[in-house]
């Protein structure tokens, strides 16, 4: 191994390792699962055989609109007994229903009327599911529902809407699993660090965000989704117009299945893969270097931002 490729892999295990922390403590939640994925980021950053600084683009929020002072309302009804937790209520079209997990999968899939349906399960091995409640927090941006873990160190883990709330979890193994039943029209943002988020024929635009684990999407409105040990495939039936799309990972390729009539910009890096986009109009503006392309898709538009390191990119 050359001087140069050995300075490759250690950005690569530095860059990587620092986006499974960032991420991790963004959701405000640092398990041992972390430690898992800390392995697996060294693995794949230990193949990095070039400069990958600059690759990664500045972290958007991805979260649902809601003010910070969003007080719980009683548009819902629910039922927590041990180690399940069920329920249901509704939201105004365009609203959002969003689910925040810390260990355990998130599962939406289409609601057959206008009712939500919430439903958790909670495992362990050592520690009592009891001491993770969740919690339901309706306000005017949609609803918000937490898997809210043991409070440390004297600060209090809570539930917020978007961005807010803290979650930290020290020697808790209890994982939860999210069912989700999303109306037509109602969007759905799903959130989880150690976990796979699985979003199934949804009729509203999706966003999911996982740290360790893979995400799976389809949907008639618009996708967007970020992890960073994990594959993302997201199959959509509309491009968001306003403000473009992104998606990336790490350690995980990226599939992408977009409208037939889109417009865009593409932007797409990555260190160990390609870039597929042959079944597409595809043009390209300048020339394709090995670990990145710019080009058009049908007239141009909004951006769409794509990036990974260990993996390739396709889009059809």
């Amino acid at each position: 191994m050359t001087g140069v490729n050995r300075a490759a892999v250690v950005a690569g295990i530095v860059v990587a390792g620092a986006l499974t922390l960032a991420q991790a403590r963004d959701g405000g939640a640092l398990t041992n699962g972390l430690v898992w994925g800390s392995q697996k980021v060294v693995q794949g950053a230990r193949t990095v055989v070039g400069a990958i600084a600059g690759l990664f683009y500045e972290d958007q929020a991805l979260a649902a609109d809601a003010p910070s002072s969003a007080q719980r309302q009683s548009r819902g009804v629910s039922a927590q007994e041990g180690a399940y937790f069920v329920w249901h209520g509704s939201v105004e079209t365009g609203q959002t229903v969003e689910i925040k997990g810390v260990n355990g999968a998130i599962v939406a899939e289409r609601a057959a009327g206008t009712e939500i349906e919430v439903r958790a399960e909670k495992r362990a091995r050592r520690s009592d599911p009891d001491e993770v409640r969740i919690e339901v927090l309706e306000h005017a941006g949609g609803v918000t529902v937490c898997a809210v873990y043991p409070s440390s160190r004297g600060r209090e883990n809570t539930c917020e809407p978007g961005s807010g709330g803290r979650n930290s979890v020290r020697n808790n193994d209890v994982r939860v699993t999210f069912y989700v039943s999303v109306p037509e029209g109602v969007g759905f943002l799903g959130k989880t660090v150690n976990g796979d988020v699985e979003v199934n024929d949804l009729a509203s635009d999706v966003r999911a965000e996982s740290v360790n684990g893979d995400i799976e999407i389809s949907t008639t409105g618009f996708a967007e989704a970020k992890t960073i040990n994990g594959s993302i495939d997201a199959a959509m039936e509309r491009y968001n117009i306003v403000s473009g799309l992104s998606f990336s990972t790490v350690n995980g390729s990226i599939s992408l299945d977009l409208p037939d009539d889109v417009d865009a910009d593409i932007d797409a890096g990555w260190v160990n893969g390609r870039l597929d986009a042959a079944d597409l109009p595809f043009q390209l503006v300048g020339r394709v270097s090995r670990r990145s392309a710019r080009g058009v898709l049908g007239e141009g538009g909004p951006e769409l931002k794509l990036r990974t390191v260990n993996g390739s990119i396709r889009i059809f």
